[in-house]
């Protein structure tokens, strides 16, 4: 990016059968991108329920002429989705100097994206730059972390006061920020990425369907030397779990299993992933301990510890690269 010239954005905008809201979403980020160079790529996931028809004909009546509709040809999950966006590109060719992700469900307030920017051409060596999220009634969302590790399973299964004030630092939800600061990751409701970061790291692990494939982007950024920073300043409002359905889980999908699996054996190892699954087991067996003297209970999705134990051991049975996806 030339000092001389103002830098170039390109906005990722994914839609999976919420084609309404996306719309909303996108009204709101055609305001965000005035007076900055560069275009919006909303990419429908394969929706197969007219989403994309809708949109780009929408798009066409409102005369949003810097939005780009692309149709991709599988829904490949959060991760694939918006490489498609990322890979599509700028209309003349040109390589855009930031990547902006939005969620469908996502809506900033204005500024928001522009101090994003601000904040990282002010920092040169910060690769990913993500928002202060807040849900519609102004309560703040937990977007900031930890890199999940064998302490944090363990802790985070337990869910018991002593043992989470001795393995503090390693719980993976941040308290909420009161300042804009460093952290280990960021959730891609809202966040800015740097081009030139990509271009070394690589952009999202296809084989996350969904869930920890921006945990494992920063990972990777902050391996090759970048940082990731939390920007308290650029606000956005988020529902949440939309597409994905997450709040209404009764039972946890295969899916989200795979990509924690795949995140610690990738990074860490085979060895690594067994251990922290053996750790969440340990946690969990100590808050079993504490609900039989009804001091204790934690909402989970039904069956969760028995499903969690029992892919781990299918996998390990079947002997497959891990990160394959249950759509």
């Amino acid at each position: 990016m030339s000092a001389t010239r103002p830098p170039k954005l390109l906005t990722a905008l994914l839609n999976f059968r919420t084609a309404d809201m996306t719309l909303q979403a996108l009204e709101v980020a055609v305001r965000e991108m005035e007076g900055i160079d560069g275009v919006i790529n909303v990419v429908d996931n394969a929706s197969g329920d007219g989403s994309y028809e809708k949109i780009r004909d929408t798009v066409k009546a409102r005369g949003w002429d810097r939005v780009q509709v692309i149709a991709s040809d599988h829904n490949g999950g959060f991760g694939a989705g918006n490489n498609v966006a990322i890979r599509h590109g700028l209309p003349d060719g040109t390589v855009p100097d930031f990547v902006y992700l939005l969620n469908s469900d996502a809506f900033p307030e204005p500024g928001a994206v522009r101090t994003l920017i601000d904040h990282m051409v002010a920092h040169p060596r910060v690769g990913l730059a993500g928002s202060r999220i807040h849900g519609q009634d102004g309560a703040y969302h937990q977007t900031a972390f930890r890199f999940p590790t064998i302490q944090s399973e363990f802790e985070g299964a337990a869910c018991t006061g002593p043992i989470s004030r001795l393995l503090r630092n390693y719980i993976v939800a941040l308290p909420p920020p009161e300042h804009s600061q460093p952290v280990d990751w960021v959730a891609g409701a809202s966040l800015m990425m740097r081009r030139d970061m990509l271009d070394q790291i690589g952009m999202f692990d296809e084989r996350f369907f969904l869930y920890f494939e921006e945990t494992d982007l920063c990972l990777r950024a902050r391996r090759a030397g970048w940082s990731t920073v939390y920007v308290l300043e650029s606000r956005v409002m988020h529902i949440g779990s939309v597409s994905t359905g997450m709040k209404g889980w009764k039972r946890t999908p295969g899916y989200w299993f795979d990509s924690r699996l795949w995140y610690y054996t990738k990074n860490h190892g085979t060895f690594y992933a067994a251990l922290a699954t053996l750790s969440f087991v340990a946690g969990s067996l100590i808050l079993r301990a504490r609900r039989v003297f009804g001091r204790k209970r934690v909402e989970r999705p039904d069956h969760f510890l028995g499903d969690l134990v029992s892919h781990a051991l299918r996998k390990l049975w079947q002997r497959k690269p891990m990160g394959s996806a249950h759509r």
